[in-house]
């Protein structure tokens, strides 16, 4: 399928209905695509369960979809910081479910589900809560535990720029979870800072292959020169 240009970020998200399970890209604040958030939040959405890296930060993006009470269930890394205000309240009041997954094993689910592996044996997390009804093994003498991979109806992500079939590049640590993300979903959409002609863009500096993008976006204030911070 042709990666979809697009010039609108309400019409990039315009197809994602209730219940759908929503990767998000960022680390903390990094590569976090609040464009596409806040259009998703225009959209109205909601019952949605959410993979992140965190759990919002602040009262812009994540922090501002979970304000409004849109994520019913988040899967993520680090859920508590100074400023996910947003979660906590919500966590302590019962309104949202959390699955907590350490970093490592959290992008290896992610991987695992984009390069179509059925589960994979790790130890972190073995005899610990985190392992509670989950298959465990003993290899080599080391506990192991099972963890299965994680899709995700709809990927939506930050590149720095893309070329017209989809081909992306990131800035710096803003790449994070980008790209495992859109190997991972049934749909990905990325925003970008630009969009080049076909052919521009070094190869070998390429990250993200069109393939795995079904839409690309350039937000207006990017568009319109408005400075970019990550």
């Amino acid at each position: 399928m042709q990666t979809q240009q697009l010039t609108d970020v309400d019409e990039a998200v315009s197809d994602i209905a209730d219940g759908a399970t929503v990767m998000i890209g960022g680390f903390g604040a990094a590569g976090q695509p609040v464009e596409l958030i806040d259009a998703l939040i225009r959209r109205g959405a909601t019952d949605l369960t959410v993979v992140n890296n965190n759990a919002g930060n602040g009262d812009v993006g994540l922090a501002a979809l979970i304000e409004r009470r849109r994520v019913r269930r988040i899967i993520c890394s680090f859920p508590r910081q100074s400023d996910s205000w947003h979660f906590d309240r919500e966590f302590r009041a019962g309104r949202i479910e959390l699955e907590l997954v350490p970093q490592g094993n959290l992008a290896e689910r992610i991987r695992a589900a984009g390069a179509g592996i059925g589960g994979f044996f790790t130890p972190t997390g073995y005899g610990t809560q985190l392992a509670e009804g989950k298959e465990t093994r003993q290899i080599d003498g080391r506990g192991y535990v099972f963890e299965q991979p994680i899709h995700a109806d709809v990927a939506l992500i930050k590149a720095l720029r893309a070329d017209q079939v989809g081909n992306l590049v990131y800035r710096k640590t803003a790449r994070n979870f980008g790209p495992l993300m859109a190997m991972a979903a049934t749909v990905t959409i990325a925003q970008v800072d630009e969009i080049v002609a076909t052919g521009s863009l070094d190869p070998e500096s390429v990250v993200t292959p069109g393939i795995f993008v079904d839409r690309i976006v350039v937000p207006a204030a990017t568009a319109t020169g408005e400075e970019q911070t990550s």
